[in-house]
């Protein structure tokens, strides 16, 4: 049923939501770049516990209750969550009554988007400041490797292989995906299942490190917010302007 919701507000963010979060993993690849992001399933499990105070007569008020709260999840997730509820009541009534709208129609999507683009801002610059002092006390950390483009690593185990993959090839790889504070966002390794991707098709800070590891190589990577998904929320659990640290292990370059 979520799925439902998520497209139903997918209509009315389209222009927004999609148009700014470019190409990114999402659900079951945290990396890559396609929007899906890394084992961040959408879900309610912080939603309040239910309460006997409304009466649902039929399935009517019921999908109609269920509806607006994954629509307000939904939104909640793409920071929209300081939005007047009454407001969006009363666009919604508009629609539904046929009344005449408050705001031209075609100025609908432009105000959507730069209200998200501000509450998306606003949260990645304090989430930056926090992932900037982490990284400045972990690159001093013994083998700890910062490159020109800010990503750090360090080798946990070197492989036997010295081949390495390049920017067109295809590796399958074991990750394991965690925030600063130790949140798990997504992990291949708890899955027991390793993934296939294009060395091209990932985050930037991904990119660049599997270009210098080998085939049996694990590395630990932490990657910095600008190589990683910017000013975008990415799933329920990375925030915007957060910092990633990875496990990252190739297992093999595919053809």
């Amino acid at each position: 049923m979520k799925r439902i919701i998520i497209v139903l507000t997918g209509i009315v963010l389209t222009t927004t939501v999609f148009a700014q979060t470019g190409t990114k993993p999402a659900a079951a690849k945290p990396a890559t770049a396609t929007t899906k992001t890394p084992a961040t399933k959408t879900t309610a499990s912080k939603a309040p516990t239910t309460t006997p105070s409304l009466v649902l007569k039929n399935n009517r008020d019921s999908a109609s209750y269920a509806l607006g709260v994954r629509i307000a999840q939904n939104l909640k997730e793409q920071s929209f969550d300081k939005l007047d509820p009454a407001l969006i009541q009363k666009g919604i009534n508009d629609v539904f009554n046929n009344k005449a709208l408050a705001l031209p129609d075609a100025s609908l999507d432009k105000c959507i988007g730069t209200y998200q683009q501000k509450a998306s801002s606003a949260k990645a610059s304090a989430a930056k400041v926090e992932g900037q002092k982490f990284l400045a006390e972990n690159a001093k950390r013994k083998g700890v490797i910062t490159t020109k483009s800010g990503l750090q690593y360090e080798i946990i185990k070197t492989g036997a292989d010295t081949v390495k993959p390049t920017i067109n090839d295809k590796v399958k790889c074991h990750y394991h995906g965690t925030l600063i504070n130790g949140t798990v966002f997504d992990s291949s390794v708890d899955r027991g299942e390793p993934i296939s991707f294009p060395v091209g098709g990932v985050i930037a800070g991904w990119t660049e490190a599997l270009q210098l590891m080998t085939v049996g190589s694990k590395w630990k990577l932490y990657i910095p917010s600008e190589l990683a998904y910017g000013d975008r929320a990415a799933g329920d659990k990375i925030a915007p302007g957060s910092t990633l640290i990875f496990e990252v292990e190739i297992l093999a370059i595919e053809k």
